[in-house]
């Protein structure tokens, strides 16, 4: 079945940076978008950024444009979350998940997602 397994999260100090992978297996992968989203305690999970199958389009939620960056390597099968300049606030799950297209905006992103992976960790302390 496909799997989707992330890692390199950690914790770090504000300011740092943390470079999250995901590797898929069994999924045809470039025939989908791949996206990162977020789940911070007692919250919903959010969209973070999104890359089309082909890096063509790439699109990140406001709170990490100018920080964070996406890109992906379809021979290996990988997407990759450039997090720099993380804040206190970037506390959370982050999720790789695969979907049918990137959305223009992240609110609407999780509809068109059809796997997910399990989530690595991210802290940010002060």
């Amino acid at each position: 079945q496909v799997q989707l397994v992330e890692s390199g999260g950690g914790s770090v100090q504000a300011g740092g940076s943390l470079n999250l992978s995901c590797i898929a297996s069994s999924l045809n992968f470039d025939s989908y978008a791949m996206a990162w989203f977020s789940e911070a305690p007692g919250k919903e999970r959010e969209g973070v950024s999104c890359i089309a199958w082909d890096g063509e389009e790439r699109i990140f939620a406001d709170s990490v444009k100018g920080r964070f960056t996406i890109s992906r390597d379809n021979a290996k099968n990988t997407v990759t979350l450039q997090m720099n300049s993380l804040r206190v606030e970037d506390t959370a799950r982050y999720y790789c998940a695969a979907a049918s297209t990137c959305t223009v905006t992240m609110d609407t992103l999780s509809v068109w997602v059809d796997y997910w992976g399990q989530g690595t960790q991210v802290t940010v302390s002060s």
